[in-house]
């Protein structure tokens, strides 16, 4: 069977017998050939050995296969999106104020990248009586910022004629995404988390008054006090104010207790202080805890082995 090209039928029949006599080596080893032959084949390796193919073959019908599979399955999840709104909105004819629904219709239009008809039943469902809800503003934002990021997606910045888009685009979602939050952390004031994701946005646009502000409320949120005194000390450093800044890294230290992403973190934002200051030494010691458990953590290596030949 194998040697008339019909290999599929071939390990059917050496299994069989696997079953039937599964003590005999020879079988077992027989089917092991046979796999490994038919690796060679499917995987161009048998034209290799005989001069007639390369391995650049190889790798290109591999990395074809594997962009063909991809792509299969972008197409299978778009087409399972495709027929759940079909049966979601059918259902909604007959369930018209079933809010629920119209949210689960709204994220697989999203995940259709059909960003326009997830925003429209979302504003549904905000113009129905369902009262404040944080989190479908939460889900509007992120829509609408993943609209932005699929725009800028289809622009070149290497493309003069679409750089000044570009720039356009990207200060056009910076200018919603903080309006955006500053509008949500008024109608919800005592929504902490919002107030952490605005003391974000105003630390990056450099707006650090504003930042310190927000992260002072924040920090009443227990999951978020350890970001929030991390924040501080940043923004009272870019104002020069590096004492206080180095107090409120101390502060979190302080209360953390596990070694893990979080406190890595700490480590090396009070480690940048203390440098700003002058404190050469005390920084280092900060970048050796985490050199010591995790040489890859941003640029601390470099940090610790140029302190270190520089003593040496």
């Amino acid at each position: 069977l194998a040697a008339a090209g019909l290999g599929a039928k071939a390990e059917t029949f050496y299994q069989e017998l696997m079953q039937a006599y599964p003590h005999k080596g020879e079988i077992s080893t027989a089917l092991k050939n046979l796999s490994a032959r038919k690796t060679l084949n499917e995987g161009g390796y048998e034209a290799l050995s005989d001069g007639t193919g390369s391995y650049r073959d190889i790798l290109k019908d591999k990395g074809e296969a594997v962009r063909l599979e991809q792509e299969n399955r972008v197409v299978k999840a778009e087409e399972i999106a495709s027929q759940l709104i079909r049966e979601r909105e059918a259902r909604l004819k007959v369930e018209p104020r079933n809010l629920k629904l119209m949210r689960d219709i709204a994220e697989l239009y999203s995940q259709k990248k059909d960003f326009d008809k997830a925003l429209e039943y979302y504003e549904h469902i905000r113009a129905s009586d369902l009262g404040g809800d944080p989190s479908l503003e939460k889900a509007i934002a992120e829509t609408t910022l993943k609209r932005f990021d699929h725009q800028l997606s289809q622009l070149d910045a290497a493309n003069p004629e679409q750089a000044s888009q570009l720039a356009e685009l990207q200060a056009q979602r910076a200018v919603f995404q903080l309006d955006d939050c500053r509008q949500r952390a008024e109608r919800y004031p005592t929504d902490l988390q919002i107030k952490f994701e605005l003391g974000q946005l105003y630390f990056q646009s450099g707006h650090y008054n504003e930042a310190i502000s927000e992260f002072q409320r924040a920090q009443s949120n227990p999951q978020r006090r350890l970001q929030s005194l991390a924040y501080m000390g940043q923004c009272m450093a870019a104002k020069g104010m590096n004492e206080m800044g180095a107090r409120k890294l101390q502060e979190a230290l302080k209360d953390k207790s596990t070694f893990d992403d979080e406190k890595k973190e700490l480590l090396y934002v009070y480690g940048c202080i203390l440098e700003k200051m002058g404190k050469t030494k005390e920084a280092v010691e900060n970048f050796e805890q985490i050199y010591e458990v995790d040489i890859g953590y941003k640029d601390v290596a470099a940090r610790v082995e140029s302190f270190h030949s520089n003593q040496g």
